[in-house]
């Protein structure tokens, strides 16, 4: 049975597809482990997430940088495995009801380590346009990871 492919079919299956972030990173597993879960630590590389605690059912808050508090997120920790992966949704609550999962996987090579960010669930967020686009986000992971973690952890 042959499928029709229209535009919509073909938009509906590249947002499922989950966007892949991976960096090598020159600093040893516990030290970016550290990084990623450290609220202290957080603020220097990421966001300012006061009420984190590293604790599965935790639920976070937090704004994008700056004055005006643009963007509530809001995460709740799903799986903790030390030194190795943390998982957490990741949601606009005020915005959406659309919920996405975002997981940090690091696998020590050597004297570097991998850094692979998944951001599943895409078409969650879709309503809410440009912003929250596949290529919004994939561009602010990959910022995130190679503009701000990265030369964190190798300065």
């Amino acid at each position: 049975m042959d499928k029709e492919f229209t535009k919509e079919t073909v938009n509906k299956k590249i947002m499922s597809i989950p966007i892949i972030v991976q960096y090598k990173i020159k600093a040893p597993v516990k030290k970016i482990w550290k990084a990623l879960t450290d609220k202290n630590e957080m603020k220097s590389w990421y966001f300012d997430i006061s009420d984190f605690e590293l604790e599965i059912g935790k639920v976070v808050n937090f704004y994008e940088p700056g004055e005006e508090r643009k963007y509530h997120h809001q995460g709740e920790i799903l799986e903790i495995i030390p030194n190795k992966k943390l998982k957490h949704t990741w949601s606009y609550p005020e915005l959406s009801d659309g919920i996405t999962t975002v997981t940090w996987e690091l696998n020590s090579q050597g004297e570097e380590t991998s850094v692979t960010l998944i951001h599943d669930d895409i078409d969650h967020l879709k309503e809410l346009g440009a912003n929250f686009s596949r290529e919004a986000f994939a561009d602010g992971w990959n910022g995130i990871l190679k503009q701000s973690l990265k030369p964190y952890l190798e300065n």
